[in-house]
């Protein structure tokens, strides 16, 4: 049986809900925050309504593993995308507001059903996984706080 994994991190921004969700949901703020060797593409249209669909590719020399991803949730200040692939499982973005500021809660709940892939992301992947998730939320804070103090996107 292939157990569940969980990797949640959270931050503070000092900026309103609205400019962090921003970052979450425009795909051009999008670019700027997501590691490099990550490109995401829409399915049709950009969007995070209910049914959008997207592929992160993870671009490796010689593969370029794919997750697909459809959006499951949405309502302010919440984004979810369900994906499959190579992981399975869920990405949840939550912006909640905050006496000074948003608390942005970043959980990535997945499965690797391949045993194989499994044994190369625990062996080599994991630990640079979760680092590279701070790292995001460390320039969404940043990209939210400059869009908020000047009403800048890109």
């Amino acid at each position: 049986m292939v157990s569940s994994r969980v990797f949640e991190q959270s931050i503070q921004v000092n900026a309103s809900s609205i400019a962090v969700e921003q970052c979450i949901t425009d795909l051009t703020l999008m670019h700027r925050w997501l590691n490099p060797a990550l490109r995401c593409e829409p399915v049709g249209d950009w969007s995070t309504e209910i049914g959008s669909q997207s592929r992160f590719v993870v671009q490796m020399p010689v593969l370029h593993p794919t997750l697909t991803n459809v959006v499951v949730e949405r309502e302010p200040g919440l984004v979810v995308w369900a994906f499959k692939g190579f992981f399975t499982g869920r990405d949840r973005w939550e912006c909640n507001p905050e006496l000074e500021g948003t608390r942005l809660v970043n959980r990535f709940e997945f499965t690797i059903p391949n045993p194989l892939i499994r044994f190369g992301f625990d062996t080599f992947a994991a630990r640079w996984t979760q680092q590279d998730m701070q790292s995001q939320l460390r320039r969404i804070k940043r990209i939210a706080e400059e869009v908020y103090l000047t009403g800048v996107k890109s």
